[in-house]
This record gives C-alpha cells, structure tokens and sequence, in this order.
C-alpha cells in the first residue's frame, strides 16, 4: 500500500480503519524501525507485480506517449531523430512495452536512447530485453547503473531479493547532464534516497502545440523499513532525500509524471481526457502539491527515527 492509497482509504474509513489496514499491508510499520528487512507486504506487493496489469498506449502530449502497464509507467519521447523511452518495468513488463509502442505504430527498433528512473526492480526490470528488442543507448546514473549490472543483487536495503537480468548501461550519467535525441534535450537531475543514484528527468513537450516543461520524478517513496538515520549501509539517505527536495523545488514541472502512475494521478487523469477540455496531464500546482507532500511525510518520518532508541547490535 502506497501513502497515496492510504490516505484515500482514511478518508473512507476514518484514521483508526485506515491505520489498521496501513499495518496489515505493511507489518513491520508496527515493528521497531531498526527492522533493516523488507516487510511482508512489501514482500508481496513485489512478488504480485502489483500495477503491472496490461494497458493500452495513449498520447500524453504531442510527443510524448504513455507505453507502460496500468501503474508500472514508461514513456515514449518522439523525436525527429528517432524514439527515447524511460523506463523498462519489471521483466515482464518489457513485452507489454514493446507491443505498445508496435501499436502506436512505431517500431521498437526506432528507440535510440533508453533512459532508467532508478534501479529497483519494478523499473529496471525490463531493460536488459528492451535494450536487446532495440538497439538502443542505455544511460543511468552511477549508483544505479551499478546496481543494474548486478541484475539488482546487493541493494543497500533489498538485498538479493528481487533479481532480475542484468543490463549494462553504455553511458554513467553526472547530474544535470543533458542527453540530446534529434530535436529534444532531455536533462538528469540526481534525485537520489529512494535509491542512491534515482533520477528524474526534465525535457521539453508540446501539448495542442504551445511548449510545456515535462518532468519524470524518479521517487520520493519511504520504503517501509527504511532507515533515514544511522544506515551503516546508506548513512547520509536523509541528507540526501532533503537535498532532493531543494533540487525538485526548482525544476520546472508543467506536465507532471512519475515512475508510478499512481503519484500523479494516471487513472484519474486519463479518463479525464478530452478533445475540447484543457490537457489535465498539464499540472504544475499538482506537482507542487505532491512534492511538499511527500516532504512533510519525510520530515515527520525523520523526527520520528531520531527520537527513536539506536538499532541493538
């Protein structure tokens, strides 16, 4: 269960039902934070696959389409230079990538560049297949890119857990570095605490013809057992989650996405489509509202850790 999901559901059921069933999803939320080992429910939530249901393809703005599953999200960049697709999904996503970007009536070996959010399995999964199915150029930051080589074996927090087949990125990307395809420059920002080298991705979009600023948030996400304070494994997270927040409060954010459909509103915002309304993938107040969202979120999770007793040894 996602914070998002939670907070719908106290809405529902009020806060004591809504705590209960944030507890049942996530079990060692009610354990002492020193637990460094993914809870059940994360467990599960990984194991199901959960929002990687098959889904149409659609046109988010004039060059830019959605291809991912219902919640696991990529995107298709079109450029007078060829195809940028960011992210690969989990490795059964790659076949549900590739058959929708076949109906949009591209095809795969048209994708030049192949652009990675973060390195988790849900993300990174499906790469090695895509970059094989296109040819294309795989660009990650350091941290990540490292992790991808390993298949995702030796996660500072997952460990072995979740494998999948290994990829090797062609290019290590440095923060803020641009990677030019045709006529679109899509730039990295180092977004790193939900993994250490997580990256959003900035880059310019046309929505009914006028210029938008897109942004890609890696994410923000506190994964139950996280340890913001006194990681041996990851010991500045914290520094680095607040260090990201000061960097997506100054990017431009016009047409917000993220690596989950879920933080923007995917579902939501697709069926609110239409030809004679305003785009509602154009978000700027949304994309701020979430950031300072999450922020708090974090911030409270950061005191709460630091009042805690250190782990036992």
């Amino acid at each position: 269960m996602t914070a998002e999901t939670f907070r719908r559901r106290r809405s529902r059921l009020g806060p004591a039902a809504a705590l209960a069933a944030l507890f049942l999803a996530y079990p060692a939320l009610a354990q002492d934070h020193s637990d460094h080992a993914p809870s059940a429910g994360l467990d599960k939530t990984i194991r199901s696959e959960a929002g990687n249901t098959p889904t149409s393809p659609f046109r988010i703005a004039d060059n830019l389409y959605y291809v991912g599953a219902s919640d696991i999200a990529a995107y298709l960049v079109v450029t007078d230079g060829g195809l940028a697709l960011i992210d690969g999904g989990y490795p059964s996503t790659a076949g549900q990538i590739l058959a929708n970007i076949k109906a949009l009536g591209f095809e795969p070996r048209a994708v030049k560049v192949l652009l990675s959010s973060h390195a988790h399995v849900d993300h990174a999964g499906g790469l090695a297949e895509l970059k094989a199915a296109t040819g294309a150029v795989l660009y990650a930051s350091a941290e990540d890119g490292t992790l991808m080589r390993r298949g995702g074996k030796d996660d500072f927090f997952l460990g072995d857990r979740y494998p999948y087949p290994p990829v090797t990125p062609d290019h290590v990307l440095a923060d803020g570095q641009k990677v030019t395809i045709g006529d679109v420059v899509l730039t990295a920002h180092l977004t790193p605490g939900h993994t250490k080298g997580c990256t959003t991705w900035t880059f310019p979009v046309r929505v009914d013809g006028q210029p938008k600023q897109a942004l890609v948030l890696c994410s923000l996400s506190i994964l139950p057992g996280y340890r913001l304070v006194g990681d041996p494994t990851y010991p500045n997270m914290a520094e680095d989650f607040a260090h990201s927040y000061a960097v997506l409060k100054a990017l431009p954010c016009e047409v917000f996405l993220a690596s989950h459909g879920q933080f923007f509103g995917l579902t939501e915002k697709r069926a609110a489509m239409r030809p004679d309304a305003p785009n509602p993938f154009v978000d700027p107040a949304g994309c701020k509202a979430y950031f300072a969202t999450k922020k708090a979120e974090f911030e409270a999770e950061l005191k709460k850790q630091k009042a805690l007793p250190p782990p036992s040894r």
